[in-house]
């Protein structure tokens, strides 16, 4: 009789365990926070970086702003086939204006073309830009202001001419910006061609025209071959790039050019010794 019980014990002692396992295993776990890492296998250097300045000086590496394209590239499309704008004019203002979405009026107020409280009834932050304390436009999210910029140039006359030219003519758009008077500073046509070249963002302007693209054929510049105490910018190159070949730093090649940023053009002559 001792013996049957013992054994009824045990066995009840066992199922307890058992039954115990099972609620503990049972019970949900809390979510795993993920890592996301972006252009893993991207092999460009990523020691590579860009200082983007406009309405701020934003200092972000080629993967940064790949990314940031990837992100708006459809918005800018979708603009083009609605208002007429170039996409790839709408992407190179918005990677120089906004830093590449890293830049201080995005963190302040979504405004990623640095455009100014000028006839707005909406929100405003102050910034400074050509002078102190400038107020310019706030949005609640990016959209509105891919949007707004859209209708920026759309419903101003002195825009109106651009819209005559081809919109493949991505060239003629970045110089008569800066002939309008969007930007004041003087190699703003350059910073805007240099960014849709190195980052082909002609290629957008196709997608959305498809077969009526037209390609542009510019004024050609006749230059001469890098020699001696110059070298001449070709289609790829960065200042990054440049700097290595000639055993230079990138802060030394933008002292010996006076350049303020790292923003080139193709065709550019650029001193290499002194």
């Amino acid at each position: 009789m001792f013996k049957k019980i013992t054994i009824l014990l045990c066995v009840l002692v066992l199922a307890s365990c058992g039954s115990k396992k099972k609620v503990a295993s049972s019970k949900k776990r809390p979510p795993v926070k993920r890592e996301v890492v972006v252009n893993k296998n991207d092999s460009r250097d990523e020691t590579e970086k860009e200082t983007l300045e406009s309405t701020s000086k934003t200092t972000v590496t080629i993967n940064t702003v790949q990314d940031y394209i990837d992100y708006f590239s459809p918005v800018a499309k979708q603009n083009m086939v609605e208002h007429g704008i170039p996409a790839s004019i709408t992407m190179a203002q918005a990677i120089l204006e906004s830093g590449a979405g890293k830049g201080t009026l995005v963190r302040k107020a979504n405004n990623h073309f640095g455009i100014k409280c000028h006839n707005w009834g909406g929100e405003g932050v102050f910034h400074d830009d050509d002078e102190k304390g400038e107020c310019f436009r706030k949005y609640s999210d990016p959209g509105q202001s891919f949007e707004d910029h859209s209708r920026f140039l759309t419903t101003r006359s002195r825009y109106a001419f651009l819209f005559k030219l081809k919109p493949s003519d991505y060239k003629g758009w970045a110089r008569g910006l800066r002939k309008a008077g969007y930007a004041t500073d003087r190699r703003y046509p350059e910073k805007l061609i240099s960014l849709i070249q190195r980052y082909e963002l002609y290629n957008l302007d196709k997608e959305v025209l498809k077969g009526r693209y037209e390609e542009v054929v510019d004024t050609p510049v006749v230059v001469a071959k890098s020699s001696g105490n110059v070298h001449v910018v070709e289609k790829g190159e960065t200042l990054y790039s440049i700097s290595r070949r000639y055993n230079l730093t990138v802060d030394v090649l933008k002292r010996l050019n006076g350049l303020r940023d790292n923003i080139i053009a193709i065709g550019q002559k650029l001193i290499i010794k002194n």
